[in-house]
C-alpha cells in the first residue's frame, strides 16, 4: 500500500503542502477539470508536534489498555499528519493486527462521499440543487422534494431499514438501491413530516443521491466514485460494499463488544448512506484535497458547510456534514458512522485545518468522543473541555 512508506514504529507521520495561493470563492471556470492529487512532501518536523503526539499516544494507549478501543487513527493539521497509529485486531479469529493499510467499512460517513460526489455533479453544471427529485427520478412518487431537501436532511422521508423489511421475502439476499426505489413507488410508505419542515436524519436520502448521481453522470455510484473521485485523489484502497473483494488481505471484520463477527444483511446492498471501505490515509487524501480547494471550490464547500436547519441551535447538518461551534472560530464539520460492529468518526476543525479520523471494527463508543482528542491536541488550556458524545 502506498502509505507504507510513511510508517514509523508506533507514531506514523507524513507531510503534505498546501496550496497556499488557493483563493476564496474559485472561478467557476475552473471547476470543470478532474480533482488533482494533494501535493506530497516527505519530512515534518517531528520536534514541532512532540508534545501533541505524546498526549495522544497517552489518550489511545489508555482506551485500548482499557478495552475502550480496537480501530485506526489518524490526526493531521493541514499538510501534516502528526499522528497516526493501530490498535487492535483486524481480524480476531485469526489473529491479525490492524496496521495503516487495514480496510473499514465507513457505515454513515460514506454520507459525506455522497455529498462531494452530489456537489461535483453541481460543479460540473449537469445539476440543480434546487431540482425536484421527481424531475430526476421520474417515477418517483413523492412532490416538492428536492435535491437540497436530500443532502441536508429536510425530506421528511420514512427510513428504508424501517419500511422496506415488510415489503421483502425471505429469498431477497441483497436489497439495491433501486429495488428500495421499487418499493417506494409501488407502496408510497408514508412521510413523517412535509419537506423542509424540519431537519430528520434519514438513510433514504442519501440513497436516493446514490440513484441520481447515476441518472446524471450515466455511471453506476460505484464507477462515478472510482473514476472521478477514488483514482484522481490517489485513493487507491478505497472500495463501494459492491466492489470490494471480501477475501481482501486487509479488510477488516466487524465486532461486537465481545469479538462476535458481525454478519452482513440484505441491507448492504443499499450504498449512499453508507457502503464504503477505504482507509485512514485514503480518507485523509479527501480531506487534504478539500482543504487546499483542489476537489471542490472553496465557495461550494460553504454551501455543504452551511446550516441548513435553523431550527437545530446547538448543532446542525449542511450537505453531507454534521457541524458544530457555528458560531465562532472553532467550527467544526464531522459525520460519524455506525454500521455492522463498525463506529467511525471523521472531523475537520476548519480554522487551524485539523482532520481526525477514528475507524473501530468494534463498538467502541470512545470513537465519538472526540472532545478528548481535541483536548490532547491543543494542551493543557483545553483539559477543562467536556462535550457530550456526537450523533451517529
Amino acid at each position: 500500500m502506498n502509505s507504507l512508506k510513511y510508517i514509523i514504529p508506533l507514531i506514523v507521520f507524513s507531510s503534505f503542502v498546501v496550496d497556499c495561493n488557493q483563493t476564496e470563492g474559485a472561478d467557476k471556470t475552473t471547476l470543470f477539470k478532474a480533482p488533482e492529487k494533494p501535493i506530497i512532501q516527505s519530512k515534518i518536523d517531528s520536534v514541532k508536534y512532540k508534545a501533541e503526539i505524546y498526549r495522544l499516544d497517552t489518550l489511545f494507549n489508555k482506551l485500548y489498555k482499557a478495552n475502550a478501543f480496537n480501530g485506526n487513527v489518524l490526526i493531521a493539521r493541514g499538510k501534516n499528519i502528526i499522528y497516526q497509529k493501530s490498535f487492535g485486531y483486524g481480524n480476531k479469529q485469526s489473529n491479525k493486527l490492524l496496521n495503516d493499510s487495514s480496510i473499514f467499512q465507513l457505515a454513515s460517513v460514506s454520507k459525506v462521499i455522497t455529498g462531494v460526489a452530489t456537489l461535483l455533479l453541481y460543479e460540473q453544471g449537469k445539476l440543480n440543487l434546487d431540482t425536484k427529485v421527481s424531475d430526476i427520478l421520474t417515477d418517483f412518487p413523492y412532490t416538492n422534494i428536492t435535491v437540497k431537501h436530500l443532502l441536508s436532511h429536510r425530506s421528511g422521508l420514512p427510513n428504508y431499514t424501517y419500511f422496506c423489511g415488510e415489503y421483502l421475502s425471505d429469498t431477497v439476499q441483497r436489497l439495491s438501491n433501486q429495488h428500495m426505489l421499487n418499493i417506494m413507488v409501488k407502496h408510497k410508505p408514508k412521510a413523517y413530516i412535509n419537506p423542509g419542515l424540519r431537519f430528520n436524519y434519514c438513510n433514504t436520502n442519501y440513497a436516493l443521491l446514490a440513484l441520481i448521481i447515476e441518472k446524471i453522470s450515466q455511471k453506476s455510484y460505484s464507477s462515478f466514485l472510482r473514476e472521478d473521485l477514488f483514482i484522481p485523489l490517489g485513493m487507491n484502497h478505497s472500495y463501494t460494499a459492491l466492489n470490494i473483494d471480501s477475501t481482501k488481505e486487509h479488510l477488516t471484520c466487524g465486532y461486537t463488544m465481545k469479538y462476535a463477527c458481525v454478519a452482513n444483511d440484505c441491507y448492504d446492498g443499499v450504498l449512499g448512506d453508507k457502503g464504503i471501505y477505504t482507509t485512514t490515509y485514503d480518507l485523509f487524501l479527501l480531506s487534504t484535497a478539500l482543504y487546499q480547494h483542489r476537489l471542490l471550490a472553496n465557495t461550494t464547500q460553504q454551501y455543504a458547510y452551511t446550516p441548513h436547519s435553523p431550527e437545530k441551535k446547538l448543532s446542525n447538518y449542511g450537505y453531507g456534514w454534521r457541524m458544530k461551534n457555528m458560531n465562532d472560530s472553532l467550527k467544526e464539520v464531522f459525520h460519524n458512522g455506525w454500521w455492522h460492529g463498525y463506529r467511525t468518526s471523521f472531523h475537520r476543525r476548519l480554522k487551524d485545518s485539523l482532520t481526525v479520523i477514528v475507524l473501530s471494527n468494534r463498538l467502541n463508543s470512545s470513537v465519538y468522543a472526540t472532545w478528548r482528542i481535541y483536548a490532547a491536541i491543543d494542551g493543557p488550556k483545553a483539559s477543562g473541555i467536556k462535550q457530550e458524545l456526537d450523533e451517529e
